[in-house]
């Protein structure tokens, strides 16, 4: 098999916001350095995703120091200093995970709310959050879906795009699926569901589950905006998940198992691989 290698890396300072690409990060138990320790929420404590709010994709958070910077097309940006503790909330996610947040400062609810037309609040990871996935290796996540990393290769997506391609839709970019970790140098698609432990720099993973995928790769990350049905459409011919209720999948979630430094070029090595055929993830949903 070929030697496979980090491609790409990327962190989400605020879950659902555009994503920031790097070269390299310090990876801990929850993922790469700061990843969705922020999110959004509704009056209600309910989080905001590009699932309601497409035009999140469009919004950029980055971290300078202990300041949080906010950027949009049609906006002057706004800089406020982070709240890692203080005046708390009741948040969720998906009506399955209910904790609390950290309120931030009013002057960012109103910067999200005059952008996506809604309430928004923004709230920060209490300094004792600590929330378990689910998985073959259920790992710990901030304010992620249900895990810590989302994983996928350039072979994956050259064979969705070959399949797009062949039905007259336009190839897409691997932003879609938002991952954090990209791979390449794996000749065949989907090599990482069969991985289930691997390392790549001083970082140990361990596999979790499929990821199944919901309407977000089907928004358009520069513009904001739903291109569908693609890659749903093409994905629903090939990748449908009886085992996780008929989603479809691509790329996996996995675990921390030992925290470290990730850099792009660095090789992976594989250490414990799944039988063909076989996915250890679904007896263990929760």
């Amino acid at each position: 098999m070929s030697v496979a290698t980090v491609s790409a890396l990327a962190y989400y300072p605020v879950k659902g916001l555009a994503g920031i690409p790097v070269e390299q990060a310090e990876v801990g138990p929850t993922g790469l350095l700061d990843d969705r320790n922020f999110m959004l929420v509704e009056p209600d404590g309910t989080f905001l995703s590009q699932r309601k709010l497409p035009a999140m994709a469009t919004l950029r958070a980055e971290l300078a120091g202990d300041r949080l910077r906010l950027s949009a097309a049609d906006a002057p940006d706004l800089e406020v200093p982070i709240r890692y503790d203080g005046k708390r909330r009741d948040v969720s996610l998906f009506g399955k995970w209910f904790g609390l947040g950290v309120v931030q400062e009013p002057a960012v609810d109103e910067w999200f709310s005059a952008r996506l037309g809604t309430s928004a609040a923004l709230v920060r990871v209490t300094p004792e959050h600590e929330r378990p996935g689910w998985g073959a290796h259920r790992g710990l996540t901030g304010f992620g879906d249900a895990h810590a990393l989302m994983v996928t290769s350039l072979a994956s997506l050259d064979g969705l795009n070959a399949r797009i391609l062949e039905h007259g839709g336009a190839a897409i970019p691997m932003n879609r699926f938002r991952p954090n970790l990209v791979i390449s140098g794996w000749p065949e698609p989907h090599t990482e569901d069969q991985v289930l432990r691997m390392t790549a720099g001083t970082v140990e993973i361990g596999y979790s589950a499929r990821g199944i995928r919901c309407a977000v790769p089907t928004v358009d990350q520069a513009t904001g905006t739903k291109s569908g049905p693609e890659p749903t459409r093409t994905l629903a011919t090939y990748r449908r998940e009886p085992a996780y209720g008929g989603g479809v999948s691509f790329g996996i979630k996995a675990a921390v198992l030992t925290p470290g430094t990730l850099h792009v070029g660095d090789e992976i090595t594989v250490h414990e691989w799944i039988a063909e055929g076989a996915d250890p993830a679904p007896a263990t949903r929760t």
